[in-house]
């Protein structure tokens, strides 16, 4: 897989995971433990696109 390719897909994923965060926080009676999950992975992706990023970034 390319990384422009490996890019994309961890994008997406952080995408689903704020609409999921989004979607739990606005149902009544959400379960705090799973939106923490949630929003711990998606720091976790973040951190990962940003990583892949940089080295891309210093070239340009």
């Amino acid at each position: 897989m390319s990384l422009s390719a490996h890019l994309a897909e961890l994008n997406e994923k952080h995408r689903f995971l704020e609409r999921r965060i989004a979607e739990e926080v606005g149902r009544p009676g959400s379960d705090d433990l799973e939106i923490r999950r949630m929003k711990q992975e998606k720091l976790k992706l973040k951190e990962e696109i940003a990583r892949l990023q940089a080295p891309i970034e210093t070239r340009h």
